[in-house]
């Protein structure tokens, strides 16, 4: 008798339950994210520094801080994941809670003093369950669950793409990507669709899920930034606990050209529809 990814996804997220030892009560945040980086060997030394120097420059940016001050908790839980070969997934940079200036300069300081870890060809698959596991059994319990996979490459080879998506969807959190096109780089999927196509329908899903493309080097910080930017907002602007309210912060417009609302309109960094760049 065939088994569908799901019975497996199933499976795997009961044995990750089992496995968890008792936890003290979890700190609530707005958002528990996962950065899963491609660090494979398509990746050389510059693209692996330029692609962290790009989420540390976005995690310490005025943008990403005013809308995580924007959210109910006023704090977001983030990890840094290296990914290539199926055997080959690591924590580079391991939860923080990032609530200020200070906690986000730790953190990027972390992630670009960390030696490389990936190596070989792409299992994204393996990244997200790995990115699952990390989040299933971490200390926080956050109102938004996102794991954010950037790659330059299609699947290759690791459990199937539906076995790992449905873990996430069965723990109810959101995959989004950013596809890097460069110069040379592969651009087609495993049936040679375009990869921003093998991306989107493949590899992202869950609620408000969107795929980005950074074009080489040029765009990968900018992307990096807008992506973060879109999924920060939209995870702190959900309804809030009847129990509890508006938060005071929230009850007073912002001063003209600060806020969270603010920072987004004022430029193109406005948050979609829930599509993709295409």
């Amino acid at each position: 008798m065939r088994r569908s990814p799901l019975f497996f996804a199933l499976v795997a997220l009961c044995l990750t339950a089992l496995a968890q030892p008792p936890q003290a009560r979890a700190e609530k945040v707005d958002l528990e994210l996962v950065l899963a980086a491609d660090g494979s060997g398509s990746i050389d030394d510059d693209e692996l520094r330029l692609q962290r120097e790009g989420y540390a420059a976005a995690i310490t940016h005025p943008k990403i801080l005013d809308a995580i001050r924007g959210g109910f908790h006023q704090k977001i839980a983030i990890a840094y994941v290296e990914w290539g070969a199926p055997w080959s997934q690591h924590t580079i940079a391991d939860w923080t809670v990032i609530d200020g200036p200070a906690s986000a300069a730790q953190f990027a300081a972390r992630l670009v003093a960390a030696p490389r870890m990936a190596e070989s060809y792409n299992s994204i698959s393996e990244a997200i369950a790995y990115s699952v596991n990390l989040i299933e059994t971490n200390a926080y319990d956050g109102r938004r669950k996102i794991i954010d996979i950037s790659g330059d490459g299609p699947q290759m080879n690791g459990r199937p793409l539906p076995e790992a998506k449905a873990m996430a969807m069965l723990a109810n959190i959101t995959i989004n990507a950013l596809v890097v096109y460069k110069p040379g780089g592969v651009r087609t999927g495993p049936y040679g669709e375009p990869l921003i196509d093998h991306y989107r329908n493949d590899v992202i899903g869950g609620r408000g899920a969107f795929a980005h493309v950074a074009e080489g080097r040029d765009q990968f910080a900018p992307a990096i930034l807008k992506k973060m930017i879109l999924e920060i907002a939209e995870a702190v602007k959900r309804e809030y606990p009847p129990q509890h309210g508006i938060p005071p912060h929230l009850t007073s417009p912002p001063e003209r050209g600060r806020g969270t609302k603010g920072n987004i309109a004022s430029g193109s960094l406005s948050p979609t529809n829930g599509g993709e760049d295409r």
